[in-house]
């Protein structure tokens, strides 16, 4: 793998770290199954590169568009908590809204943003290769990201949202108002997806209305991934894991895609996807009976020394 290469995978593990971040939220934290983020996130983008496109700034550009996947959480939040639909299936009746708005949005398939002035383009100014300092600008984003989000969930509004989530029962006995936390983290769930598809739009020079399709597996794949390598004993573990399983996993299927050996093409990075979520998946119940026999082993052979 060239320099290059690994700079753009760096670039777009950093930018679906958002994605993992957002998904963690409502996955772990809510228990909430929400596949609003396929199209949450082209709803960033969308969002994002027609206002860019009409002359609005890229920042206030990119901040609207957190807003609008704020709103698509919310609707999709209100959906389970009001009208008591089925958590999963309200976000899949977002979801499948969204694809609409996001094509009356654009009032096409795709908005191309080769030209256009983006949050990317001061960066130029510096005089350093854009392969380079975008990645160290998004490093930078994913550490504010991180420890936001760290010191969010350890405050008194944190802890009640991972209250509801974890025991909504009891949080209610609590006097805890379970209903205003769920629209509270869909709401920020969906923003961190949406600023995640602005960016990610904004450093590839298009917006397309498909560009959503499997983004809550990749996001699902960072999460169990990183869970699986660094044990999210802590809240700060769990962010760090997040941010490590996104990167980890376009690594993987970078590396993958570039191994000639394989025989592996560009057509299939879903089925690489699949394999390594499910691989992700096993490896927690895997690891545990050989820890234990490590264990047994050490007892056993102890004694002989």
């Amino acid at each position: 793998m060239s320099l290059i290469a690994f700079l753009g995978t760096l670039e777009t593990g950093l930018i679906f770290a958002l994605v993992a971040l957002g998904v963690y939220l409502s996955f772990r934290i809510l228990q909430f199954p929400d596949l609003t983020v396929d199209g949450s996130f082209p709803l960033g983008a969308a969002v994002s590169a027609i206002l860019i496109v009409n002359g609005v700034n890229p920042f206030p550009a990119t901040l609207v568009a957190c807003v609008a996947g704020a709103g698509a959480g919310l609707i999709t939040a209100w959906l389970n908590v009001r009208l008591k639909i089925l958590h999963l299936l309200a976000s899949i009746l977002t979801m499948i809204a969204l694809y609409s708005i996001n094509l009356r949005i654009m009032g096409r398939p795709n908005v191309a943003l080769l030209g256009e002035e983006t949050v990317f383009t001061p960066l130029e100014m510096i005089g350093v290769p854009s392969y380079v300092s975008i990645p160290a600008a998004l490093a930078v984003l994913i550490v504010i990201a991180k420890f936001g989000m760290d010191r969010f969930l350890n405050s008194e509004i944190g802890l009640a949202m991972r209250a509801t989530g974890a025991n909504a029962r009891m949080a209610r006995a609590q006097g805890i108002n379970t209903n205003f936390y769920i629209l509270l983290g869909m709401a920020l769930s969906n923003a961190l997806v949406a600023l995640a598809g602005a960016l990610f739009a904004q450093s590839q020079g298009a917006a397309d209305v498909t560009m959503g399709v499997g983004v809550i597996v990749v996001g699902l794949a960072a999460v169990i991934g990183g869970e699986a390598v660094i044990l999210p004993r802590t809240v700060f573990l769990a962010t760090l894991a997040c941010v490590a399983g996104s990167l980890m996993y376009r690594f993987a299927v970078a590396l993958a895609l570039n191994a000639d050996f394989i025989g592996l093409k560009a057509q299939d990075l879903n089925l690489i996807t699949a394999l390594l979520v499910a691989g992700a998946m096993v490896l927690p119940s895997v690891r545990a009976p050989v820890k234990r026999a490590l264990v047994k082993d050490k007892r056993v052979v102890g004694p002989l020394k």
